[in-house]
């Protein structure tokens, strides 16, 4: 391994470390405070999707993905499933929010928290949900741009 690969993989690794700890910081309240919160993969996996597919979308010159370009096609074809994934998740968690109501998930607050913490779990979900659906319809695109570069003029 020559010392490009290990410092893009020491970056990556890194950027996942990033990634851990802000999905941490954004669900610890929520774990703190909400019993049997049913959205926890869903978010975590906006949260991931979000950071990663941004990162990739601005800085893929500066990731292992720079020049394997087979597995930039394979990406590229697993964003169609993976946003229909995200958008069956957040419709879901759209459905629960319409059907049952947020007060069902911070039921066991004081009453003067109630109405904030409800406001930060919806907000937090709508965001990520929705931010991880706009970067996994545009990472394709650059995916696309970045091959057709690498074949036509030998840059990412």
């Amino acid at each position: 391994m020559n010392k490009e690969q290990s410092l893009s993989l020491r970056m990556e690794l890194i950027w996942w470390i990033f990634t851990a700890v802000v999905a941490f910081a954004v669900l610890f309240p929520i774990m703190k405070n909400v019993e049997d919160y049913p959205f926890l993969f869903p978010n975590i996996l906006f949260i991931v999707v979000f950071i990663t597919f941004a990162r990739y979308i601005f800085l893929l010159k500066h990731t292992f993905l720079a020049n394997r370009q087979i597995l930039k096609v394979i990406i590229f074809f697993l964003c169609l499933p993976l946003f229909s994934y995200l958008v069956n998740e957040l419709t879901s968690v759209r459905t629960f929010l319409d059907e049952q109501g947020i007060e069902t998930l911070v039921k066991n607050l004081a009453y003067e928290n109630h109405w904030g913490f409800a406001n930060y779990v919806k907000n937090e979900m709508y965001f990520f949900g929705a931010a991880s659906l706009v970067v996994t319809a545009l990472l394709p695109f650059r995916l696309l741009l970045s091959v057709w570069r690498n074949r036509n003029r030998g840059t990412v």
